[in-house]
């Protein structure tokens, strides 16, 4: 990544880096100190497909539009991110209150086997396949295609903290409004208490990394 930003550098760039590469959020962090491009200019793809695969898998579960769906996967892109369920809803209706309406009363295990799906697929894949090639693609293409129309859409992706949430100096995916000019604004949500230290227990791990490169 120092490579490669070392050459980007050299000439007159003047568009968005957005990082894809794995581990994307410490890759970003490490982009964005070696490049010295103004912040707004520098993030990673984040949990954008993971979250796709939530809503997806959340609409699997419950026979319903994925578009009627809305949550969000933050954190970590890998085994400590975290779906923010206090927020998840479906056309608005609380997701406890939605799975009660559709006949799913064992919230807890239904949650905890939705997640494992979202945060293992890429293994399973991968074991199958041999790579994620399309998933990831659909998601940059999304995010290419956010910047590009301008937008201004809420994704999750990877973008340096300062103090968010209680965490600074790493690259955490959180949603933020994204148009053609990058990252216009990273949005805070309002978490519950486990949601909360789940997010800071993930910015921890990445932070121990960081601190040895």
């Amino acid at each position: 990544m120092r490579s490669i930003i070392g050459e980007i550098k050299k000439t007159e760039f003047e568009g968005i880096l957005l990082i894809v590469a794995n581990p994307v959020d410490v890759l970003t962090h490490v982009a964005l100190k070696e490049s010295g491009y103004p912040e707004n200019r520098v993030f990673g793809s984040g949990t954008v497909l993971d979250t796709a695969r939530f809503k997806y898998e959340l609409s699997r579960h419950l026979n319903v539009d994925a578009r009627n769906v809305h949550g969000v996967i933050i954190g970590e892109h890998g085994d400590s991110e975290l779906p923010v369920w206090s927020i998840t809803n479906v056309a608005g209706i609380p997701i406890n209150d939605f799975c009660a309406i559709r006949g799913h009363k064992n919230h807890e295990e239904g949650m905890r086997k939705i997640y494992e799906s979202v945060r293992d697929s890429a293994y399973h894949i991968i074991q199958r396949k041999g790579a994620t090639y399309y998933g990831v693609a659909t998601a940059i293409a999304r995010i290419c295609e956010v910047i590009v129309k301008d937008e201004h859409t809420m994704l999750p992706v990877s973008v340096e903290l300062h103090g968010e949430y209680g965490l600074d100096g790493l690259c955490l995916s959180v949603p933020s409004i994204v148009g053609q000019n990058g990252v216009e604004q990273v949005l805070e949500l309002t978490l519950n208490y486990e949601e909360k230290q789940q997010l800071l227990n993930s910015g921890k791990t990445l932070k121990a990394i960081i601190e040895t490169l």
